[in-house]
């Protein structure tokens, strides 16, 4: 149970907050590359971290973020007219390029200098893998681009959408491997699954036996189950700074993916999933694993990614299906998911819960970001991860083990990116994924 200060503390990203402050450390996926196909193209409106900001592509193909208000009488920049290597404010005319600059003022005298004193807040962007990725920070020179490598692999794949909560509560679904066995399979008995596949050991055994460790990148945890005679099933996965989750499904030492809990706001996060997904759908007993039905994306704040199944609709539930098939009735995981932690309200009062053993990687987690904003925000600290770019080409997955082996040291290999196992494969998932 968190006190109220701490739970404001870790939920507030706007500007001058100290988690905010702390999350500006770090290079922000702000948009995707395809959401601006074409230069010249129109201007696009991006929520993120507590600002409203503008992204546009320039001729030479160079993506700006700028700020929404122009610095002269405050029209929005989004209306601006995207041409010759800036963004021009169609209340005047005065022109910025991605830099920020006042390139041109033609609402005032020829010999004026002007525009040489004037500035918009503009952040630097970069793109990687399909992904725009902004810096918001205080540096002249901003740090490296974290080498995730889910972002770096040439088949990688994107998925996103949007969630109308707090950043946290949505990623700390992701890091607590409990709820699997309930909320995405419930209605799953352990006969379900082949005998000896990872599927029949989760089943078998729903309350595993937690073990948390810090890391150079944020808090690693294992889940371990008892699997055949003499060993054991470990769910082993991480969270990254400032809000990055590799979820323990699947295999580890094969999974390439990382999801991001980007926050538009204090009440709205983007969940972007990077990496080597898998394509289309699948079915596993009446639910989907795979992207969600989303609607049309619209030009408003809020308009980008949006699931058709909502809080507005109940997720779309199915109550006749819940009672015969399904545990939840709700046809996704992910919008399973979207429905446990949206429905706790858009910043979930932390001061109310009851935390169990099952809570130990979430616990941790907190602490951590906690602990790390305020010693930026106090001793000017720099957080993890910042200037190490390598620690964060690390994997999760599952993986059977000796039983009693040490599972950091015997798994080190296993989490390195970029190895090769190809002695590995998925069959031992027994046709669920989501284990």
């Amino acid at each position: 149970m968190l006190s109220r200060e701490d739970n404001e503390l870790l939920c507030r990203v706007g500007p001058g907050t100290a988690m905010g402050t702390l999350m500006r450390q770090y290079w922000v996926p702000a948009a995707l590359s395809s959401e601006l196909p074409q230069r010249e193209g129109p201007p696009l409106r991006i929520r993120l971290l507590g600002e409203n900001l503008i992204a546009f592509r320039t001729t030479s193909g160079a993506v700006g973020l700028i700020q929404n208000h122009c610095p002269h009488r405050g029209t929005s920049l989004f209306y601006g007219r995207n041409e010759d290597e800036g963004l021009r404010c169609v209340y005047h005319g005065w022109k910025f390029d991605v830099t920020g600059r006042c390139v041109d003022m033609p609402s005032e005298p020829a010999e004026s200098d002007f525009k040489h004193k004037v500035r918009a807040t503009a952040y630097p962007c970069v793109e990687r893998g399909g992904l725009i990725w902004a810096y918001l920070g205080p540096r002249a020179t901003p740090p490296p681009l974290p080498e995730l490598e889910a972002n770096m692999v040439p088949e990688g794949g994107i998925q996103i959408y949007q969630r109308e909560c707090n950043w946290m509560q949505a990623l700390e679904g992701d890091i607590d491997t409990g709820h699997t066995v309930f909320l995405h399979l419930g209605a799953m008995q352990a006969d379900d699954a082949p005998p000896g596949t990872w599927a029949r050991y989760a089943l078998s055994r729903r309350a595993p036996k937690y073990e948390v460790v810090d890391t150079d990148s944020g808090v690693m945890y294992g889940a371990c189950r008892p699997a055949d005679p003499g060993t054991s099933y470990w769910r082993i996965a991480n969270f990254l700074f400032p809000f990055w989750a590799m979820v323990p499904t699947g295999v580890l030492g094969l999974e390439v993916r990382a999801r991001a809990w980007v926050p538009m706001d204090d009440e709205h996060t983007l969940a972007l999933t990077i990496g080597r997904l898998p394509r289309g759908s699948a079915q596993v007993g009446r639910q989907t694993v795979g992207p969600v039905e989303t609607l049309p994306n619209t030009t408003d704040w809020y308009g980008r990614f949006r699931a058709v199944a909502n809080a507005g609709n109940d997720y779309l539930i199915d109550r006749e299906l819940q009672r015969t098939a399904s545990f939840t009735g709700i046809g996704s995981i992910f919008l399973q998911d979207q429905a446990a932690t949206e429905s706790m309200g858009p910043i979930y009062d932390r001061t109310q819960e009851r935390l169990g053993t099952s809570d130990a990687m979430v616990i941790r987690t907190r602490k951590r970001l906690i602990d790390a904003a305020r010693a930026l925000r106090d001793r000017g600290q720099i957080p993890p991860g910042v200037d190490n770019p390598e620690v964060y080409a690390v994997r999760s997955g599952g993986v059977v083990l000796p039983s009693g082996a040490n599972w950091v040291e015997a798994t080190a290999e296993l989490r390195r990116g970029w190895a090769k196992h190809p002695d590995l494969n998925r069959e031992v998932l027994g046709g669920v994924p989501a284990v």
